[in-house]
């Protein structure tokens, strides 16, 4: 076929079904206001006909943007009416200039641009409650915050020198904050998620999506609900899935930094997450969700306070690796790896799969298997503390088995391999 009747005929059916969905809207959320819509289907039709007819005539864009300005007349007249009566809304001529378009992206884009506009166009005609609710959800102060993180990124980043800075810091100032701002945006997409897309669906997938985002503050939210409302098997079962998910966090965190470490640690850590999510299923075996609202809080990782202090812990945790590893070898790094253990790893686990050290990939490997094992243990400690021992036990020793048995493989890992 022609690709200009190609082109045309794609136009003509995309404009066409939008007319459909302008409808169908109508009728779905304003069924009693059908004087606030402006054209039919067949109006949409020969919108986007007109659009491709003078897009394709006139190569100076002159027909073109005198139609579209006729256009804009004939909607401009029909919404100063809307007004008269108190009404007020330019969503249907925003529709009208996106089917404007089609003809001229079907002829100078590729296929896949009208196909997603098209697409996009019908998403967000129906979607319409869903961003409403989420809208109103919308913590502004978060989003200020998103917005400063990406200025920084956007115009610190590429500002900061390659090169090293200071001896004794392996990494230059931009990888540093590059990194940061990899974790920090990993996290940020956790929290967005379990936020305001699950923010009350139940504990377990509380606990899965909390462990995208910091496993160990998940289990202390959980535990703090199972101190108020006794034992219950599915906060058992989600603070066991949180450590579950954090193997997966660790390992993609593993491949974008450091792919060999990544490699290394594929095994391992697939096989632990299975196995912890082999006892979340046994701990929730015959349960079920009772409907309370899980209530997940917790700042904002894209703070710009908390990136500095990570940025900080992170430089910190490099230098100190970097002495360890020279004076005391493979050994002190076991140690370094299980005290480190017992507070924020992130920092630690950053510093392992950026920096260069005295000991080979396999102790960087265990290192990190290590630390990972100790935060379990950390994490079964603060289950019992903030959820009672007699409510939380299970879930504890699920979470320090789990510990108990990464630090284990780490060493054998080390030692017999």
């Amino acid at each position: 076929m022609n690709p200009d009747l190609v082109h045309f005929i794609l136009t003509v059916v995309f404009s066409f079904l939008v007319g459909l969905e302008v409808k169908t809207y109508q009728q779905h959320f304003h069924p009693d206001k059908p004087h606030d819509f402006f054209g039919t289907a067949r109006t949409y039709t020969f919108v986007g006909i007109l659009g491709f007819i003078f897009y394709r005539i006139d190569p100076h864009l002159i027909a073109y943007s005198i139609v579209l300005a006729g256009l804009t007349l004939l909607y401009a007249l029909f919404y100063h009416q809307k007004l008269v009566d108190h009404r007020q809304s330019i969503l249907l001529y925003l529709v009208m200039l996106c089917v404007y378009t089609f003809g001229p992206l079907s002829l100078s884009t590729p296929l896949w641009m009208p196909s997603l506009l098209f697409v996009l166009i019908v998403f967000i005609l129906n979607a319409r409650q869903t961003i409403h609710k989420v809208t109103l959800g919308i913590n502004a102060y978060e989003f200020e915050t998103l917005g400063k993180m990406v200025l920084l990124s956007a115009v610190i980043l590429p500002l900061l020198p390659d090169t090293k800075i200071v001896s004794f810091i392996p990494l230059s100032p931009f990888k540093i904050w590059l990194a940061v701002v990899v974790i920090s945006a990993i996290s940020y997409g956790g929290y967005i998620v379990q936020k305001y897309f699950f923010p009350d669906k139940g504990y377990f997938l509380t606990g899965i999506i909390g462990g995208t985002y910091s496993s160990t503050a998940t289990t202390v939210v959980l535990a703090r609900k199972a101190s108020h409302i006794g034992y219950n098997p599915v906060i058992d079962a989600a603070i066991t899935a949180a450590t579950s998910v954090m193997y997966l966090r660790l390992l993609a965190v593993a491949f974008i930094f450091n792919f060999a470490i990544g490699r290394s640690l594929l095994l391992p850590f697939v096989a632990l997450s299975a196995l912890g999510f082999a006892l979340s299923a046994l701990l929730m075996r015959g349960a079920k969700e009772g409907g309370e609202k899980s209530e997940f809080v917790d700042k904002n990782p894209l703070e710009l306070g908390t990136a500095l202090v990570f940025a900080a812990l992170f430089v910190i945790m490099m230098v100190i690796t970097q002495y360890v590893t020279r004076h005391y070898g493979s050994s002190g790094l076991e140690i370094l790896s299980f005290v480190v253990g017992f507070t924020d790893i992130d920092p630690f686990v950053l510093s392992l799969l950026t920096g260069k050290y005295d000991v080979t990939s396999l102790q960087v490997t265990a290192a990190v298997m290590i630390a990972s094992g100790s935060n379990n243990l950390l994490k079964a400690l603060y289950a019992l503390w903030f959820g009672k021992a007699v409510n939380t036990w299970r879930s504890a020793l699920a979470v320090a088995l789990l510990g108990v048995v990464t630090i284990v493989w780490a060493l054998w890992l080390e030692h017999i391999i």
